[in-house]
């Protein structure tokens, strides 16, 4: 039986947000993965009035996770591990149409949450992949660009000569130095 190690996160959700999931989404992309503080600054320049709710529940989340005793993080060492919104209920009104029709509301409500973990949990695994890119085990890193003399040995190619003298040009003539 393999015991899973679990990772430490907080969250904070918020509830019935008056606005719909599908702009709720939007903001929340732009925040996924990223650090508190620069999260925090994406937040406060967006233009969408869905950034306030979300930055609402980001400091929420933060506020947690600096007021647990046992983790001790401080809120700018975090990162957004995950941020999403989910559908809420939606509030289904009426207004009178002509004819005596009637023209349905839908005001719709969402529920957006927002995890964070440290961020030391995610630094580890991008070093590595980034090391194991570059460099084979145990040596240094490989340049991949050809050298310039494996270009002047390939097959097929003309061999260079040592004493060759460069062709001159040919220059344009002058046309007021033409005779007519």
């Amino acid at each position: 039986m393999a015991v899973a190690e679990q990772k430490q996160t907080v969250h904070a959700q918020a509830r019935f947000v008056r606005s719909s999931a599908r702009k709720a989404r939007l903001v929340t992309d732009l925040i996924r993965g990223r650090s508190v503080p620069e999260a925090r600054t994406i937040l406060a320049f967006s233009d969408r009035a869905v950034a306030r709710d979300v930055e609402r529940v980001l400091h929420s989340a933060v506020s947690n996770a600096e007021s647990r005793p046992d983790l001790l993080w401080r809120g700018d060492d975090l990162r957004v591990e995950t941020a999403f919104a989910d559908e809420g209920p939606t509030l289904k009104r009426h207004r009178a149409r002509a004819r005596g029709r009637v023209g349905r509301i839908m005001k719709r409500t969402c529920h957006i949450t927002v995890v964070l973990a440290p961020a030391a949990a995610f630094a580890a695994p991008e070093a590595g992949f980034a090391q194991a890119r570059t460099a084979p085990a145990g040596g240094p890193a490989v340049d991949t660009a050809p050298a310039p003399e494996a270009e002047a040995e390939q097959p097929g190619s003309p061999e260079p000569e040592a004493n060759a003298e460069p062709t001159p040009e040919p220059q344009a003539e002058d046309p007021e130095s033409r005779e007519d």
